[in-house]
């Protein structure tokens, strides 16, 4: 399978797992906790998949800002949580770094 794709499931499984955090209420919820270590389970495993093909610092460099950036963005729409211009400003750095770590894979190969 695609790297990438792999990579990419690990995102959406990690902001999955990570907004679950959110509703488990400390895991005192069954389902949102179980969804909580599902997530983060199938997370690591997918990353681990990409990590085959793609280098350790520019995968998790691209999971980990993705997420963070997925994450608040989950948080402003379903959580109605807001955000000032220096969370915009730091989500759209967030996006730029991701974006710049893309390219370099691509223009690498």
């Amino acid at each position: 399978m695609n790297p990438f794709v792999l990579l990419a499931a690990a995102i959406l499984a990690e902001v999955f797992g990570s907004s679950m955090l959110k509703v488990s209420n400390g895991f005192k919820k069954l389902f949102p906790s179980l969804g909580v270590v599902v997530g983060m389970g199938l997370a690591f495993y997918c990353l681990s998949l990409s990590l085959k093909v793609i280098p350790l610092g520019t995968a998790y460099a691209i999971w980990s800002g993705a997420g963070t950036a997925l994450t608040a963005l989950i948080g402003v729409v379903i959580y109605k949580e807001k955000l000032n211009l220096k969370n915009y400003l730091g989500l759209v750095l967030i996006i730029g770094g991701v974006v710049m770590m893309k390219l370099s894979v691509d223009g690498s190969h």
